[in-house]
């Protein structure tokens, strides 16, 4: 399957903020934004405006980064965001977080949603007792995602573990460190989005 391969760093320079993308590095010093906070390539540093257009595809071009979705993945979420009920914006946020990639970061099971899709993809996750490799399932209201304990030794699951504080797990998810298992009680709302994300921009950019 395709997927990115080069410095996601500079994919947070490109968009000119952080968008934490390889965890814990992004609290550091050695962070790019922090020492180069302008676009990567020979021309970065020159004055950039942008059109309407541009501030649309910006935004959806971040907000795809973010969720680490390909192009395909990202606009069919959308069309599915459209045929639902209520706002398109609301509803492809709500989307993105309900992934189970996205529940396994949210959970801190990983410190980066890169890390915890691979940690989907390895099989190290079951999902109300079964083992998926699935990324993009997703999750519901009463479902439970579990380490699997063959893999309860994986050294970058503990290390995750040992930094979460239990106030930066989102209220519609549960996390129970002792059975290495996490609950996700509720749908998630735009409030619990708190991520800096303008997704009107979005649903114009798909509406042109």
């Amino acid at each position: 399957m395709a997927r990115y391969t080069g410095a996601v760093c500079r994919l947070c320079r490109r968009e000119g903020q952080k968008l934490f993308l390889k965890g814990d590095r992004c609290f550091s010093e050695k962070c790019s934004v922090d020492k180069r906070g302008y676009p990567p390539g020979q021309h970065g540093q020159g004055r950039t405006r942008f059109s309407d257009f541009g501030v649309q595809l910006r935004e959806k071009q971040k907000v795809k980064r973010m969720y680490g979705l390909l192009e395909n993945q990202f606009e069919s979420t959308m069309k599915r965001a459209s045929r639902m009920k209520g706002r398109a914006g609301e509803n492809l946020l709500v989307l993105l977080e309900r992934r189970l990639d996205n529940v396994v970061f949210r959970l801190g099971f990983a410190t980066s949603r890169a890390e915890a899709r691979q940690l989907v993809r390895h099989g190290h996750f079951s999902l109300n007792g079964h083992k998926t490799t699935i990324p993009s399932l997703m999750v519901k209201p009463g479902h439970k995602v579990s380490l699997r304990e063959k893999s309860r030794e994986v050294a970058r699951v503990q290390g995750a573990l040992e930094a979460l504080e239990e106030s930066s797990v989102p209220q519609w998810l549960e996390i129970e460190k002792t059975t290495f298992e996490g609950t996700v009680k509720a749908l998630p709302t735009r409030e619990d989005v708190t991520l800096p994300i303008e997704e009107q921009l979005i649903v114009e950019h798909y509406s042109r």
